[in-house]
């Protein structure tokens, strides 16, 4: 059987298998999943005008996490890298409209484990509010602001394998792992079929991990430990890219690296803030502890490089700045400005160890960071939550260890736990699948090339830089 016919039926089959599953339990439990009426919601334009524009703020992020990744590579890869993260929007969106959003917030299947496939297509997510997600926006309005967080995770795992991945075998990875990592796991941290209390508690069934008491305000176990842990496996699988620990490898446009930062820093508020999902005390919280972590990661990771190597780092200076956004992402909406600055403080010395760590002393090519930002920054940023976490800024949130309630750690180290095993074990399988049938890695000869030219037949500049 040609590698073409076997790609198609190995990616047909894993979603087949997942999504019949959806349905079969979606359709047994059909005249149970609907909730009881409901007196008609009313609309605030403030808040759906805020989260509209939050969306556009998230979706602003991917663009900027492919310069930030493009400019770290080699020229040769620059194209092909920035072309991953562009590729995603497309494909991912579509996969979220047609049952992405299905599986992660639609009516749970039992167990708080996954959704059914009750909004297939979006069927029955229509204008009027849900007051399980969103109460004073339109359905559609959460929707599309989850799609975008939905977006930039797998993009986040590019930066592991890049420049030695096959296009191909990279859109298969991308869909699948939408579908059967990313779904679940905001199912779990995220979902409730059923109504919201004011005191945030999901009057029917949450997911599974919600129901534990986890706190997650705006990703750090949903988007940067899976897509974190991911990048890890990633690598490991791959392998080392070609002259790794032998030749320079070094970024080709630090300009860029800094721009596509600085994106991600402005986006990255739509990304916090927005998951208040209204215009008001929270989001503004959530939008200056935000601010706070990332300047106080930026300036830490680079007096950590600069002690460690006898530089300021300028690209040190922007990884700080990330890993910091990541570690204040679970915490946002919870913690207060003295806490985000511990947790700044904390991803920048956590965050460049463990880049430091992987690549001198254990040699995985993890070739742009993604698990030593995402992942370390990711599980620090949750576990932090349980530290700092306090009622006086969300009453719709937890009491954390340091304010009295050791419970709440207990509950994030579940999560980041479940999260890590999930992720790790499920991307070892699809990747795994994928290298059987039609070859992850590209030729020898088509890395050295680079794979603007390989693969692409482009080139990312029109004359020598």
């Amino acid at each position: 059987m040609r590698p073409r016919v076997r790609a198609l039926l190995l990616s047909c089959g894993i979603l087949g298998v997942f999504l019949a599953f959806a349905a079969g339990a979606a359709a047994q439990g059909a005249t149970t999943a609907a909730p009881a009426a409901m007196p008609a919601l009313e609309i605030s334009a403030g808040d759906t005008a805020w989260l509209l524009t939050a969306s556009a703020l998230v979706l602003l992020m991917t663009p900027g996490l492919a310069f930030f990744y493009g400019g770290l590579v080699r020229r040769k890869n620059a194209l092909a890298t920035i072309m991953q993260s562009f590729i995603i929007i497309g494909l991912v969106s579509v996969q979220w409209v047609l049952w992405g959003y299905s599986l992660a917030f639609g009516p749970d299947l039992g167990g708080g484990l996954l959704g059914g496939l009750n909004w297939i297509g979006l069927t029955g997510v229509g204008l009027d509010p849900n007051p399980a997600y969103a109460a004073t926006v339109p359905h559609q309005a959460f929707m599309i602001f989850q799609m975008m967080f939905a977006v930039i995770t797998p993009a986040l795992i590019t930066g592991a394998f890049a420049e030695r991945m096959r296009f191909k075998a990279f859109l298969f990875f991308t869909l699948i792992w939408a579908t059967v990592v990313y779904a679940p796991i905001a199912h779990w941290v995220w979902s409730c079929t059923g109504v919201v209390g004011p005191d945030g508690v999901c009057q029917g069934t949450p997911g599974i991990l919600r129901g534990l008491g986890a706190l997650d305000f705006a990703g750090g176990t949903v988007v940067h430990i899976s897509s974190g842990v991911s990048a890890l496996v990633a690598a490991m699988v791959l392998g080392r890219r070609l002259g790794f620990g032998e030749a320079p490898l070094e970024p080709h446009d630090g300009t860029m690296v800094v721009l596509g930062a600085s994106l991600l820093w402005f986006g990255w508020f739509g990304f916090n803030a927005g998951s208040a999902l209204a215009a008001g005390s929270v989001a503004t919280s959530a939008f200056v502890v935000t601010h706070v972590a990332t300047a106080m990661a930026a300036i830490t990771w680079m007096t950590v490089s600069w002690v460690h190597k006898g530089n300021p780092s300028v690209l040190g200076a922007a990884a700080g700045a990330v890993a910091g956004l990541v570690a204040i992402t679970p915490a946002s909406g919870y913690v207060q400005p003295s806490g985000a600055i511990i947790i700044g403080l904390g991803a920048g010395i956590f965050c460049y160890a463990a880049v430091i760590w992987i690549k001198d002393r254990i040699g995985v090519d993890d070739a742009l960071d993604v698990w030593g930002v995402h992942g370390v920054g990711g599980t620090w940023g949750a576990l932090a939550t349980g530290l700092f976490a306090t009622l006086a800024v969300n009453q719709a949130g937890g009491t954390g260890l340091l304010y009295g309630n050791p419970q709440q750690l207990l509950s994030q180290v579940y999560a980041v736990a479940a999260s890590w095993i999930w992720a790790g074990v499920m991307t070892f399988v699809i990747l795994k699948l994928i290298d059987a049938t039609i070859g992850l890695r590209v030729q020898p000869e088509e890395e050295l090339a680079g794979l603007d030219a390989s693969l692409h037949g482009e080139a990312a500049y029109a004359v020598e830089i």
